[in-house]
């Protein structure tokens, strides 16, 4: 896995951070203190790896599911003609 270059948490501090969090060991706010994050990345990260696990801690694409908006194919091979 690439963790990007200038990602603050690996998905090993991330899962470390979660359950600090969890077991109420840190405040979200200091827990974004601590790892150099904003409170918003602490609550995603916390609630991922409640719905998850450590599973959840890794990186995902940020490609969209879908493209609503995509051409038909038929307009492409037109296009293209």
């Amino acid at each position: 896995m690439n963790i990007h270059k200038n990602a603050r948490l690996t998905p090993l501090r991330r899962e470390e951070m979660a359950v600090a969090v969890i077991e109420g060991r840190l405040s979200k706010a200091e827990a974004a203190r601590r790892y150099g994050v904003c409170v918003k990345s602490v609550s995603r990260w916390v609630e991922r790896f409640r719905v998850e696990g450590s599973v959840g801690m890794v990186d995902r694409s940020s490609r969209p599911k879908t493209s609503p908006r995509q051409l038909a194919t038929d307009v492409c091979v037109r296009i293209a003609a």
